[in-house]
Parts: C-alpha cells; structure tokens; sequence
C-alpha cells in the first residue's frame, strides 16, 4: 500500500504510538462491528444489561487526560449506519462518553443516507501528521494486524481526516 512495504507492529512497539505523539493522534474508524478479545467480556455484559463495571477502561481514559493536559489532542471520526450494530451501541454507551469526558474529540459520521463522503474503507490512525498506522480487520470485525505504512502519502490522509470531520457531528451532539 503506498508504494512500500508495511511494517506490522505490536505489543511495547504499538503502545510507544500512543504514548511518544507530540501533538495529535487521529483515528478513522470505519467498521460497524470490532472483534476484539479484550472487549470480549464487557461486550457480554452490556449485551446482557449488566451495568457498566466500575473503573470501566480507566487506563485509556487516564492516557487521554494525560495527552489532553499536555496540549495534544486526540480525535477520532466513527462512521456508523442506523440502526446501530450491538458494537456501536456498546461504544455509544459504555465507551464513547467516557472517553469524550477524559477530553478525547470522538466525532460521527453518519452515512445511513447512503451519503458518500469520499472516506476510505480502511482504519487507520495518524500521529503528528506524519505517521500513519493502517487497522486491518476481517469482514468479521477481527484485527488482522496493524501496519506502519512507510512512505504514505500524507495528503491523501489529511483529506481523509478533513472529510470525515467536515460531515461529521460531536458525539454529544449525535441523536441515533
């Protein structure tokens, strides 16, 4: 992708991203369902209409504080369709407050209409406007692996960030 070869990252590798950006993190979510093992069992429990444990993904949200005190933002545009998928409803409910109260900028982009915005149909994070890392997932919402893309072209990213706030809404301003 991008005319060069990915470097797939993880573990201390991928989590220094998250802790070492200077100045801004953006993420494009584009899927309607994540599998993800470590959601496993809160997903379960939210499906099941337990409440929502306390503490519930109190390191995150502490890494969000963190960068946010620090003057670096951290944005992310959710695409979703209506009706919502179980997933969606469990990030409008259990994560998505949360992590918009620990200062993260989690924006919708609603395209229920069939409304083509332009946005790619891949995942991706962008650190610092420099670095992007490419999510892969199976059609079943499980991660295949993420991938630094050595050479991207960046402004093809930084489009996709400004199209997908241009035609996106606030969570907290987002009506399901």
């Amino acid at each position: 992708m991008d005319g060069s070869d990915p470097v797939l990252l993880d573990g201390v590798e991928w989590q220094a991203y998250f802790r070492d950006f200077k100045h801004s993190a953006f993420r494009l979510e584009v899927h309607q369902i994540y599998t993800m093992p470590s959601e496993a069992e809160t997903l379960g429990s939210f499906l099941a209409g337990e409440p929502m444990p306390e503490g519930f993904n109190a390191p995150w949200h502490r890494t969000i504080r963190e960068h946010t005190a620090a003057g670096r933002t951290m944005t992310r545009a959710k695409i979703v369709r209506r009706p919502l998928t179980d997933y969606s409803r469990y990030l409008f409910e259990w994560c998505i407050p949360g992590n918009v109260a620990a200062g993260e900028d989690y924006r919708i982009v609603d395209v229920t209409d069939g409304t083509d915005p332009g946005l790619p149909a891949q995942d991706f994070w962008m650190f610092d406007e420099t670095t992007v890392v490419h999510l892969n997932y199976r059609p079943d919402g499980t991660q295949i692996n993420r991938e630094l893309i050595q050479s991207p072209d960046l402004g093809k990213y930084l489009a996709w960030r400004d199209i997908a706030l241009d035609n996106s809404v606030p969570f907290r301003g987002y009506r399901t």
